[in-house]
């Protein structure tokens, strides 16, 4: 079985995305795009510098409340979300909280048949076990691709999250919990059945993150 990383890139320029893109798509299956870390205004063009690129991208746009850095406001957000939609990437991350307030944008993105994954972070704690689980149910409304992260104070939290995959049927699951604590989660998921993991180029993007050199290492091991 291989498995599979997606690189986090996140630069403040079109043309160190474009170069960033070429560099990771050479070292990993896919590349996760954070539009956020991008002037408004830069976003079209930086979407038709690397539409070639694009089925093997998953596109990001996180609001500042989710911990993201998009600055305009969300009737701008939502409107970019849906010009990302039109170049039908290889996942679009939209925050549950946005797609269940926003019954338009759900109702539009649903029209375009474009791949969504729903994603839901917490960047404080893990909670419960039965919230996690009915979240993931709720999510699963809305497409079958689905992230929950959670941040783990104790290997114990790490735990809570992964236990998702005993409950995961037919979906595809990305489950893991970020910080210190929760780094084992971030490759224990990939043999749970996450389709990738989240790894950087060099330093972290979130906190815990392994360098997608690292991750080759630590499956090259399992592999031998």
């Amino acid at each position: 079985m291989k498995y599979k990383t997606c690189v986090t890139i996140a630069e403040n320029s079109s043309n160190k995305i474009k170069n960033n893109l070429k560099q990771a798509l050479k070292k990993s299956d896919y590349a996760e795009v954070r539009f956020d870390f991008l002037k408004t205004e830069d976003i079209p063009q930086t979407l038709e510098n690397i539409k070639e690129d694009l089925k093997k991208v998953v596109c990001t746009l996180r609001p500042k409340s989710e911990g993201g850095k998009f600055e305009g406001n969300e009737k701008e957000r939502v409107a970019i979300l849906k010009l990302i939609s039109e170049y039908n990437p290889f996942l679009l991350d939209v925050e549950f909280n946005t797609i269940k307030k926003n019954k338009e944008l759900a109702k539009y993105l649903k029209s375009t048949k474009t791949r969504l994954l729903i994603s839901w972070h917490d960047f404080k704690k893990t909670p419960k076990f039965s919230e996690l689980k009915n979240k993931m149910t709720q999510m699963n409304k809305f497409s079958n691709n689905v992230k929950i992260v959670t941040t783990a104070k104790s290997a114990k939290d790490s735990t809570t999250t992964l236990q998702l995959y005993s409950q995961n049927k037919k979906n595809s699951l990305i489950a893991f919990a970020m910080g210190d604590n929760g780094r084992l989660s971030r490759i224990l998921c990939l043999y749970l059945g996450s389709p990738y993991t989240y790894v950087s180029l060099g330093k972290p993007i979130a906190p815990g993150q392994f360098s997608v050199d690292e991750v080759k290492k630590i499956i090259r091991l399992k592999m031998n």
